[in-house]
């Protein structure tokens, strides 16, 4: 289930629709992504650059912790790089509100190959911003 307002916010986020990363789920505390690795995103070793796997964990991240009207900003994450990731496959980003606290929140991604595998673990601190989300109005 994607929600109408994460809808709308993927059709700006044009790093993510740049880089072909798919928005499959985007619910309260929840997110789901996919992305291909591609040549372009290879490093020196030939395999995918770590920024990369960073980016789509974030983009879970963002997509798990903003959606309500209070936008919410990362504060601080870390990954750890499990295995490393060939060009050519497909990455699914799993991300997951654990705890609420005051403007604060923490959230797990979990980086999977589409076979299940696990390839990296984020962590990803948000705090709410002062400014508001875009209300979406229903267009005639």
């Amino acid at each position: 289930m994607i929600t109408v307002d994460a809808h709308a916010r993927y059709g700006r986020d044009q790093a993510c629709r740049a880089l072909d990363i798919v928005l499959e789920e985007a619910q309260a505390g929840r997110a789901r992504m996919r992305m291909r690795v591609t040549d372009a995103m290879a490093n020196l070793h030939g395999i995918a650059h770590g920024g990369y796997l960073f980016l789509l964990a974030d983009a879970a991240f963002a997509y798990a912790c903003n959606a309500t009207e209070q936008a919410n900003v990362a504060h601080a994450a870390q990954v750890t790089f499990l295995r490393p990731v060939e060009v050519g496959e497909e990455l699914i980003a799993e991300a997951c509100a654990r705890i609420h606290y005051g403007p604060h929140g923490v959230y797990d991604v979990t980086v999977r190959r589409a076979d299940g595998e696990v390839v990296a673990e984020f962590r990803g601190h948000s705090v709410q911003s002062a400014r508001r989300m875009p209300i979406q109005r229903a267009t005639a």
